[in-house]
């Protein structure tokens, strides 16, 4: 429904593709898809996927008011034009070989006082009716419905020569002089629309009130005072409810209690100039203010309540903005989903655009998450396509589910085995179950450490405390493995780095540092560039070079692997050497960070590590495991003390081994929890730790007992009671 506003748009009844733009001219377009051969050259573009194409132009109707389109098939491209003077004139957009059409094209309805034609409606059932509303005339009726395919009048009157404004001079015998339905005498008729719901209903907006006109008895009609007459629109879903407006105001009544609006909605600042509902969607109306870039949207989420339901409607309020410059009109399409096509009120610059619904999302305790959007429903599946790895990372609660299942944490004999059990995929749960089992085998080892003249478990403050209280060290330079030739790099040695060294998990329990039984292990885990690194680390580069060999040669190995050897057995101590200004320029383009810290300690000074001990993508147990043999004492602390305060800023559970299960880890514990949500790794964790309490108790051994368990489990409650609230 409009209120005067020009230009406005018509979509065709049953072209899906078609509609016509209506201002000094009538203009019939098409759209289609963009490159199509529906849209040659010369396309307006409405959209990245749309543009329209010109089919045909009408101005033969001069004057235009108001425009309506023929409802049914044939003739399909019949229009009924609404003049100044109060003439409807029967035109048509491009040719048609129907005789029917023929016979209709050029004829006009002419009232017998010239005044304004505001607004036409054609009836969806009986298509030969169309009612025209006009300008009040205090001798004449304001509502004429006229029958297209009434015979032409005999004579017409001399009035109606007066007011022929058209430029061309019609036969008479094209005027039809006499309507089928005069209503509304003395009164303006502003708006008009046919009741779906009984195709012999009129609805008008007169000038004080809206009025249902009954076909079958003119003499009577059912009103009501108002205002709001200016447009009024049927919902296509609910037949009885009707939007009417008045300047900014639009007003929604119920046909069964027409007595007063159920609901007034919210007054806008400017006059509207089209009211109108969506055809596709239940309860979406569609309001336009003049001078405005914007269309106000509202949502009626309910369906018209019984008689003597006074049940408050719900309204969700919410504006699009289709384009930049101000809009003229707009129209929903029939039968796309929310779709409409908006044109500026200056320049006739179209704009195809889709209103996206709102998301409604649907959780279940499984984790499925479904969503519904307009007519559509859509799963989310967070495994990606079938036979290809997921990129998204799995919400943590699908996997404490799938762990859980597993019997994630039960594994109370090979402990380590739990990170298996969690997919095997996580290197810091690797890290962590390694580092349980590791600091309680050390703990029934080394329980008679003394520290602080108490007998205490030291290995459960963690290297970070270990490192602290290390004496006696002492300082040497090896020579390379197989070689007479001494290196210049001195190591450190003392009773705590190798303490440090086994929780590490490079060497066994013994009075030697030996690696080989490390090195094999990681051999068989085919992880080739880190056992390389760590020989190398041992001094040992002929068994380095021989373990990238044989990593090149494997099955499915990295014959890359050769090259990185080859640069290997080049290797020199000389500060000046051609081989340590390549190796020093070409290290960080290796992607794997283990071949990267190799070339980096080779080519460093003594003492200065730090392309070794800040690379983040190597194991925090390797660094640190390096520190121990190349940091002095000075230095040792205090880049444990920094690594540690990392882990603990980040939730990395691999700082287990630096803070051991203190305070700091269980601040780190804590923030691994805030990160991640794992509350399920933490408890488990933390239960091990304190069955493997009452054991050593059990065996009359004195274990530092503190805090920090309850103050984990107090902050695995605390994030258990927000999953379950945000579940709900």
């Amino acid at each position: 429904i409009m209120s005067g506003s020009k230009p406005d748009i018509l979509w065709s009844p049953h072209h899906p593709d078609r509609y016509v733009i209506c201002d000094s001219e009538l203009g019939l377009y098409r759209i289609g898809p963009v490159g199509s051969a529906e849209t040659k050259a010369g396309t307006l573009p409405l959209s990245e996927e749309t543009a329209a194409t010109l089919l045909a132009i009408n101005s033969d109707t001069p004057y235009m008011k108001c425009v309506a389109w023929y409802p049914k098939h044939e003739p399909e491209c019949l229009l009924a034009v609404g003049q100044a003077n109060g003439r409807v004139v029967l035109t048509s957009l491009g040719q048609s070989h129907n005789s029917a059409c023929k016979e209709l094209v050029g004829k006009e309805f002419v009232p017998k006082h010239a005044r304004q034609c505001n607004t036409l409606a054609w009836n969806p059932v009986d298509s030969n009716l169309l009612a025209a509303g006009l300008d009040k005339h205090r001798a004449d009726f304001s509502v004429l419905i006229w029958d297209i395919s009434s015979k032409f009048s005999p004579e017409t009157s001399v009035a109606a020569d007066k007011i022929r404004l058209s430029s061309v001079d019609l036969d008479s015998s094209t005027v039809v002089t006499k309507p089928l339905y005069e209503l509304g005498q003395n009164d303006a008729c502003l708006s008009l629309c046919w009741l779906l719901r009984d195709p012999k209903l009129l609805l008008a907006g007169m000038h004080r009130n809206l009025a249902i006109f009954d076909l079958r008895n003119t003499s009577q009609k059912t009103f009501v005072n108002t205002k709001a007459i200016q447009g009024v629109t049927v919902d296509p879903h609910f037949h009885d409810r009707v939007a009417s407006f008045f300047e900014g105001q639009v007003a929604i009544w119920d046909l069964r209690k027409f007595e007063k609006p159920v609901l007034t909605l919210t007054e806008q600042p400017k006059p509207l100039t089209k009211v109108a509902w969506c055809p596709t969607r239940t309860g979406l109306l569609a309001t336009l203010t003049r001078d405005s870039n914007i269309i106000r949207l509202y949502d009626m989420q309910h369906t018209p309540t019984p008689i003597g339901d006074e049940t408050e409607p719900t309204i969700i309020e919410r504006s699009v903005q289709p384009c930049e410059s101000q809009i003229g009109s707009f129209a929903w399409h029939p039968s796309s989903q929310n779709r409409m096509v908006v044109v500026s009120a200056a320049n006739r610059v179209m704009t195809d655009f889709t209103v996206f619904e709102r998301i409604s999302l649907a959780w279940s305790s499984t984790t499925s998450l479904m969503w519904a959007c307009g007519r559509h429903l859509y799963d989310c599946v967070e495994d990606g396509a079938e036979g290809v790895e997921s990129m998204i990372e799995k919400d943590i609660a699908t996997k404490m589910r799938q762990r859980a299942q597993s019997r994630y944490g039960h594994d109370t004999v090979q402990v380590w085995r739990n990170h298996l059990l969690a997919g095997g995929n996580d290197p810091q749960l690797k890290s962590l179950w390694y580092d349980l089992v590791s600091h309680m085998k050390q703990c029934a080892e080394d329980m008679e450490l003394k520290l602080q003249g108490n007998k205490q478990s030291v290995v459960y403050s963690g290297i970070k405390n270990i490192v602290k209280t290390s004496s006696g060290t002492t300082e040497s330079r090896r020579c390379w493995s197989g070689s007479d030739r001494q290196t210049d790099v001195p190591r450190y040695l003392s009773e705590e780095r190798c303490l440090a060294l086994r929780l590490c998990g490079w060497i066994s329990r013994g009075p030697d540092i030996d690696v080989e039984i490390f090195l094999r292990t990681l051999e068989q885990e085919r992880e080739w560039e880190r056992a390389a690194a760590v020989a190398l680390f041992n001094l040992d580069i002929r068994r380095a070079i021989q373990i990238l060999n044989k990593g090149a040669t494997a099955e499915k190995g990295d014959l890359n692997l050769n090259v990185v050897a080859m640069a290997l057995s080049g290797y020199t101590d000389e500060k000046s050497s051609l081989w340590r200004e390549m190796c020093s320029s070409l290290r960080l383009q290796l992607k794997n960070p283990y071949l990267c810290v190799m070339f980096a300690f080779l080519t460093s000074e003594p003492g200065a590590y730090d392309g070794v001990l800040y690379e983040s993508s190597v194991a925090v147990r390797d660094r640190v495991a390096f520190a121990c043999m190349f940091l002095s004492d000075a230095q040792l602390p205090r880049y444990i003390d920094k690594l540690t305060n990392e882990m603990k800023e980040a939730g990395n559970l691999e700082g287990i081994l630096l803070t051991g299960l203190t305070k700091d880890g269980v601040d780190l514990m804590e923030s691994y929890v805030d990160r991640t949500g794992d509350v399920q790794t933490a408890s488990f964790c933390m239960l091990k730790v304190h069955r493997h309490r009452e054991i050593m108790t059990s065996w009359s051994y004195f274990v530092i007992r503190t805090r920090p368990s309850t103050k984990v489990f107090s902050c695995v409650r605390f994030h258990l009671c927000n999953h379950n609230l945000n579940k709900t």
